[in-house]
């Protein structure tokens, strides 16, 4: 990700921008621009173009670009004042570093006409929703199992379970609608709810790189957000673990059942007897296999094809564009709240010379009031279309120099 640089060495890179006269590049409708600082940085940076912007404008923002001894280095500023050669923007606030994109981006070319489409089927459905969710592949964990056979897949999972608990439910919101603490909390949040022990806390981190677990301070915000004042939330949260324990319980897990962005339903398992090893992460990493299995065996049994959308592209407003990724916007609604991380979509890119088709996967994700933002990177595509879409962005051949200097990866 794209780290910003602090205020020291900010400082210390806009000073040699002046003394070295660093060249920063500036990319706008195909067209490369160079700017030198012509002052040193102070409150404003007054720059001298290699030749005049076209149709630039007051409180227009630009997108830059230097490279310092092999570290590429971008950073946004708003133009104050312009004529010809000569442009004066406002100190940015940042500079950014690290940056995790291949290609520097740019503003969308004004002839570039853009359509998206979901890849594989999408579903309205009257399940929890959530916001963000792990995708992934149920790989080989269903190699030796039908997934048209529900029951016999419940089977094997019961069977599993009784080695590590003394109980299991399986729970499908289709008829009943969460209603406990521990439903209402897996339901908004879509993660699991572990509690190794009813004699200590809930985990203090989530050691998953995409996180899968109720935090005890995830917890404490959802008591919050159900009006218990923020003086006894400790407290709230103890009385939680310890009804737990006075009950019989001594270790508990509630696993969701996920469906694209939909939470379809749930397994607990829990132990209330002796001789049992509390649960661990390998148990928990085994029932959200199983979990996916459940989902995957749902859709095959055409559990949710009533809820399934007729797949249509549609066109977002495309923010900026680069050789390796699109960043769009798309109003709120029941399209946007499909768009998550990790998403794959089919994009058609429409210029005047040809076309170019491509899927992209959704890598980050942001709103406004407005509008989500979604932020695209291209998979697998063609070198061809790559070199084409590549000059056509940046209107000049693909060279080892420009990929060099234009990439991120540094």
């Amino acid at each position: 990700m794209a780290t910003p640089i602090k205020r020291i060495e900010k400082d210390f890179l806009l000073k040699v921008l002046y003394d070295e006269q660093i060249p920063i590049m500036y990319l706008r409708d195909r067209t490369e621009y160079i700017l030198l600082l012509d002052k040193p940085a102070k409150s404003e940076l007054v720059f001298k173009a290699d030749r005049p912007v076209s149709r630039l404008k007051v409180r227009q923002k630009l997108d830059l670009m230097f490279d310092y001894r092999g570290q590429v280095v971008i950073f946004a500023a708003e133009v104050s004042s312009f004529k010809d050669d000569i442009i004066t923007v406002a100190a940015p606030e940042f500079l950014y570093k690290n940056l995790d994109r291949s290609y520097s981006r740019i503003g969308t070319p004004t002839d570039l006409q853009v359509q998206f489409t979901f890849l594989g089927d999408r579903y309205n459905l009257s399940f929890p929703k959530v916001t963000e969710y792990e995708s992934g592949e149920i790989g080989d964990f269903i190699r030796d199992m039908d997934p048209r056979n529900l029951s016999g897949l419940i089977g094997q999972m019961a069977g599993w379970i009784k080695g590590y608990a003394n109980s299991y439910k399986l729970v499908i919101f289709k008829d009943v609608k969460p209603s406990s603490t521990e439903e209402r909390i897996l339901a908004e949040t879509g993660k699991t709810l572990y509690l190794p022990s009813t004699l200590a806390n809930l985990p203090q981190t989530d050691p998953y790189p995409k996180k899968r677990l109720i935090t005890e301070e995830m917890f404490k915000r959802y008591l919050e957000s159900t009006g218990v004042n923020l003086e006894y939330v400790d407290s709230a949260c103890a009385r939680f673990i310890k009804a737990k324990f006075d009950s019989g319980i001594f270790s508990d897990a509630w696993i969701p059942i996920l469906f694209q962005e939909y939470v379809v339903g749930y397994i607990h398992i829990w132990i209330n007897k002796e001789g049992k090893l509390p649960f661990d992460y390998g148990v928990i990493d085994t029932l959200y296999q199983f979990a996916k299995v459940l989902a995957f065996s749902l859709k095959e049994n055409g559990y949710f094809d009533s809820g399934r959308l007729k797949n249509e592209p549609f066109e977002g407003k495309v923010v900026d564009i680069s050789a390796s990724g699109i960043l769009f916007a798309y109003p709120h609604s029941s399209l946007s709240t499909a768009l998550l991380p990790d998403s794959e979509l089919a994009v058609k890119l429409i210029t005047p010379r040809r076309s170019v088709n491509a899927n992209a996967r959704i890598v980050r994700r942001y709103k406004d009031n407005s509008l989500g933002y979604f932020g695209c990177r291209f998979l697998d595509m063609a070198p061809e279309d790559m070199r084409f879409l590549f000059e056509y962005i940046y209107g000049k051949p693909f060279t080892d120099t420009d990929a060099s200097f234009l990439s991120g990866q540094v």
